[in-house]
Parts: C-alpha cells; structure tokens; sequence
C-alpha cells in the first residue's frame, strides 16, 4: 500500500445484478466476535521462511528480543535440517532491536544476507550474518548512503552484486563485494543516468537502463571489458523492462509493451533488438513478472493477476509440481518462496483472503508436505470476511475493478463503509488476506477498495489514463466508487470513512477537501497534501525520474501545470475541510516528509477546527515497529468508531 511513485514502479466477475440479489437475500445473523486489535497486527510468532541452497539450514524470523532494548523485534533464526526433518535447537543469528528486519535472502548454504535502515530514512545498510558464528557484518558502512543488493551471484561462492550512492546522492555505481570479508571492488560507475543494472548468469555486469525520466534507453556490452551501447530507445510511456538472460547468456528475456497495451514476456536477440519474440502474453492483462529454474536452464511461469493471481507454467515439471501441491493443498492460493538449488525442497506458502495461510517444506522427491506455522494462529480462518472482486463504472464510463469486503454474519445494507484507496499511485490492490481491511471487516465496517484509474497491471491505456489527474478524474473514480456502494444499498451515505496511506492519504485529504460532504470521518497515513512542497522534497535517488514525474503529475515551473497543482493541492485549500481528520507520520519519511502533514495540521488549527495528530519520531514512510502500528490503529479504531458508529 505504500510505496508511493517508487522507482520500479514508474514505469468471474460479481455482477451489479447479482451482487444486488445476493445482498437482498442475504439473512443478519449475529456478528462475529471481535478480535483484538493486537491480533491483527502483531508480528508472526514464526515466518519469513527460508531454506539455504544446499538444504544444510532451515531459517524464519520471529520476534525476539536484541541487544539494545527489551522490545522484541524481527530477528533471524536458523536450525539445522536432516532431509526435510528440522534438528538440533533453533539459533538466534540476529540481536536487533531498533526496527523490525524486514526481508532476507540465503548466499550460498553458509550466508543470510538483509537490509536495515534506521528510523525509517530508507538508507539502509546491507548486512551479512554468518549461520555458523554468528558474525555480523556490515557490507556497506557508510553514513547516509543507501545500499541495495543487485544479486547474490549464485555461481560465485563468495561475492555479491551491490549498488550504493555513496559517491553521489544521486546516482547508484556497482561494485562487487565480499561478503566475508566486506572487500569491495568496483564494477560500473554511474554516469548520473542509469537507473537499473542486470548481470548475467555467470555475474558479469552487461544490461543497464538509462533514463533522462522522459526516454529511456536500453545499454548493452558483450562482456564487462566493452563498453555500454544503447540497443534500444523509448519514452517513459513503453516498457522495455530486462528481466534475465537466456541460458547461454546471450538472448534476453524482457517485460515489454512496445507495440502493445499489455507487457508480455519476450526474448530478444541483442544484435536483432527490433526483432522481439513473444513468448507469452495474457489476453486481457500485464504480465508482472517471470521466473526460470536454475538447476534445469528453464522458463517456468509469467505471472499475472486478474481479480486474483495467476500463473501460466511452460514447462511439465513445474505444471506438475503445482498441481501436487493443489492437490494436497485445496482451495489455496500457492506460492513458492524458497527451494534448495537442487530443487528437491521447496518452502511453500498457502493463503487466502481470509488467512495468511500456512507454510509448509515440500520434499518433492517422496512428494510429502510437513507444516513449519500458521502465520496467524489468532485469528481464526472461518471467522475472517470474504474479499469479493466487483466492478462499477466511473462517471465517464471506464469501468474500475475494485475488491469489496463485507462484515461477517451482517446484512449487506445500510452499513457503516471505509472506502481505501491504494498508495503507489502506480500500483494496484490484489485479493489476499489484508490485516487492515480484515480488522475494519471484525469492527462491523464494510470496506472498498479500487484499483482506481493509473493502477498497474491493467494496460498501458488504463495506467495513462492517470497523467495530470491528481485530484481530478483519479479522485472521481474514489468518489464513484462511493455513489455506487450507496446505490447499492450497502452503505449508509451518512457514514462513510475514508483511510489510505501515501498516496491514498493523498485522496483521503483530497477527498475530504474537494467533496467535504461525502465523508463522516478520514484518517490520512503519510499522505500527500501540496504537489509543489512535495515535489521539492522527493529523495535524491528519485532524481533521474524528476521529468517523468512533472509528466505524469505536473510540473510547478509549467504555468499551464501550475495551475493545476494549486487548484488540486489539499493544503493550499484546507478551508474547505469539514469532515473530522486523523493524520499520521513519521518523522524520518524521505518520501513524504513530514511538512507535508504539518502545513494542513497547522492550518487546520489555525482556523480552530480540531485534527488528530500522531508522530513517529522513529519511523519513516509508514509505521514498521509494532508498537507504533498498534496505536496508530488504536486511534484509528477508536476515531472511525466515534464519528462512523459501525
């Protein structure tokens, strides 16, 4: 939900008649009971699974408590494996106790690799800990610099792909690194210009993407002695995106959407770059990513998502292994999200849009599934609400895809309702088990959620439909999605809520401002609320997308522009703002800074009206640690509950 204009992403249906007979049909029942806030917000007691290259090591963080303080937070643990039996006591590899680690990766059989930041500024650190001793290491130690893993070069037992902005703010070089001894060694300078990098399979650096934010060129060089040419030109519009090479390392597979409102997956031959092959593109949809086995040198899936997530396999032993695990796993949504190198073993999640699910080691060869831990244990599955994809249509006609979540065991009508719209904006909701709307689903709230016009993955069309509509027709596909609950009979018009984050606190404040009568109460989370401050103020890695953003939003030095961003600014017209408003930040946000929260509280003050307000001193873009998430919902529960009544 909240990322917001992210780098990377700059780049059956329920029909009106049957929802209408089915919410006519369907009987009150007593509710279900209400859980604890903490219930649906606190860390998994076990998760984040992993399983090691060579099998040697099982790993998952859990909360525990570190070396600098008595608040448990997410930490790594590994236990030996024997087959796919766990063995021995588990291990406590991490001690932090700052901020919760959030994602980690295995180097090898020996090595777990993760990134932290502090409070919340995003520049984080690439740190790896050794599953034997224990050592920690710091792989880029250097103050104020962010650092990001490129690849864990899986053919080199030792180094790893890094890129970090030491040098200049503004531009990521590349070096390779040690990850025993933290020696690094320079691979690629940044120009200013490149935006992204891709080794090949054997860790030579020799794809690149360059970018003014306007055009686009895709680099390329046969060996790492050669220096980058451009292969391909394009404009921001049309995705040229290299996702791997092929298995000899000379063709390339690429997202791309030239010529064509969806991206496909293509292979290109590099001297032939005009010349691509489609190798497979969904018929009404984006393709969001494609996977290959490195073991047998072949595709495996594209992946997309229509209401749901989808997959298409292109070969037999992938199409077979799903369908085992379906099979032993009915009416579940399967991910793999860990296997060894040998691809005997395989981590595999199970969830759904009523629980997180469960995870599971597969051994393939004697095709048996042992539970590692339900993600959730404390809420219970049967008692969780049912998120159904709906569609309505937007005031000029574009049909809106949306997901709508109904309280358990209540008649669908004249409902307390939280409408939620997405951040990104260049992103898009998907159906799954969401903590936020499940919690406001067990309080009695209906919730809605629209993949308003710019979400991804529906087309190139769909997604520019977005440009310069800030606030605009962006804002009246939200306000549409309104009109139609009420026309529904769903929600009762007189409470209605309205809660999103980055930029869905943009259209919160937005909403509230430009149509102050349609919602009884909205809660603002590290929202946008003046495009000219906001475009100051963007993190200088954000800076070769600077022209693309002035296209896609506005630019504030272009007086036709300007204007817009005034008039579609909700600070520059808090005066407008009846509803009641809740707004939270963190402090240390280097996406939303916090000026942003603090000119609408300030004037809102200044004109006596009152405006809830909480700030994270330790926290950045969106609440990590788990004591300011239970506050932050804790006010939100209890501010939505005065003004909405549920």
């Amino acid at each position: 939900m909240l990322p917001l204009l992210a780098p990377a992403l700059l780049t059956g249906l329920l029909a009106t008649a049957s929802l209408q007979t089915w919410a006519a049909e369907a009987p009150a029942a007593t509710p279900a009971p209400q859980f604890p806030l903490r219930d649906f917000f606190a860390s998994p007691p076990q998760g984040f699974f992993r399983i090691s290259d060579g099998g040697r090591w099982l790993s998952w963080m859990q909360p525990a408590v570190g070396d600098g303080g008595p608040t448990p937070r997410r930490n790594l643990f590994v236990q030996t494996l024997d087959g796919s039996k766990p063995t021995g006591q588990p291990r406590q590899l991490t001690r932090e106790s700052a901020r919760d680690i959030a994602n980690y990766f295995w180097k090898g059989d020996g090595t777990l690799l993760f990134q932290k930041d502090f409070g919340g500024d995003e520049n984080f650190h690439v740190v790896a800990v050794d599953a034997v001793s224990g050592q920690v290491r710091d792989l880029s130690p250097y103050e104020g610099a962010r650092a990001e893993i490129i690849d864990t070069l899986d053919e080199d037992p030792d180094n790893i792909l890094l890129q970090h902005n030491r040098r200049d703010k503004q531009a990521m070089d590349v070096y390779r690194v040690n990850v025993k001894t933290g020696a690094e060694t320079l691979v690629a300078r940044n120009p200013g210009n490149i935006v992204a990098w891709l080794p090949d399979h054997a860790g030579k650096l020799r794809v690149a993407v360059a970018s003014d934010g306007v055009n686009n060129q895709l680099l390329y060089r046969a060996t790492e002695a050669d220096e980058f040419k451009a292969i391909i030109a394009t404009d921001f519009r049309t995705e040229v995106s290299p996702q791997f090479f092929d298995f000899d390392n000379q063709g390339l597979y690429l997202l791309s959407n030239r010529g064509r409102d969806r991206k496909a997956l293509v292979k290109l031959d590099p001297g032939k770059p005009d010349l691509e092959q489609v190798v497979y593109e969904h018929p009404t949809v984006d393709l969001s990513g494609a996977s290959y086995s490195r073991l047998r040198k072949v595709l495996t899936v594209a992946e997309f998502t229509e209401d749901k997530q989808g997959r298409h396999s292109f070969d037999a032993a992938t199409t077979q292994l799903y369908a085992r695990l379906a099979q032993k796993l009915p009416g579940y949504e399967l991910m793999l999200q860990a296997s060894t190198r040998a691809e005997d073993k395989f981590v595999v999640a199970a969830a759904s849009d009523r629980t997180p699910g469960t995870r599971y080691l597969y051994d393939a060869k004697a095709d048996t599934l042992s539970k590692l831990a339900d993600i959730n244990p404390r809420l219970p599955e049967a008692q969780m609400a049912t998120m159904q994809p709906v569609r309505y249509r937007a005031r000029d006609g574009l049909e809106i895809p949306a997901y709508l979540t109904l309280p358990v065991d209540r008649a669908p009508k004249n409902l307390a309702c939280v409408i939620n719209p997405h951040g990104g904006p260049w992103a898009r909701d998907q159906w799954g088990f969401n903590p936020e709307v499940q919690f406001l689903a067990n309080r009695g709230y209906c919730v809605l959620q629209m993949n308003f016009r710019g979400s991804t993955g529906f087309g190139r069309k769909f997604w520019e439909a977005s440009f310069g509509q800030w606030g605009l027709s962006m804002q009246d596909d939200i306000s549409d999605g309104v009109a139609w609950l009420v026309g529904q009979g769903i929600a009762d018009p007189k409470r209605i809520g309205l809660y999103g984050g980055s930029y869905g606190g943009y259209a919160t404040l937005a909403g509230v401002t430009f149509t102050p009568k349609l919602y009884a109460a909205a809660v603002d989370y590290v929202g946008v609320s003046n495009l000219f401050t906001f475009m100051k103020t963007i993190p200088p890695y954000w800076e070769p997308f600077r022209q693309q953003m002035y296209a896609m939003v506005g630019n504030p030095d272009d007086p036709k522009d300007n204007a817009r961003l005034a008039a579609t600014s909700p600070a520059l017209h808090v005066d407008r703002i009846q509803t009641p408003l809740l707004i939270a930040q963190g402090a240390k946000d280097p996406r939303v800074n916090k000026a942003e929260s603090d000119q609408v509280v300030e004037a809102l003050k200044k004109r006596g009206v009152t405006v809830q307000y909480l700030v994270k001193d330790n926290e950045g873009h969106g609440f990590h640690n788990e004591e300011n998430q239970f506050e932050f919902y804790g006010a939100m529960e209890s501010f939505f509950g005065q003004h909405l009544k549920p």
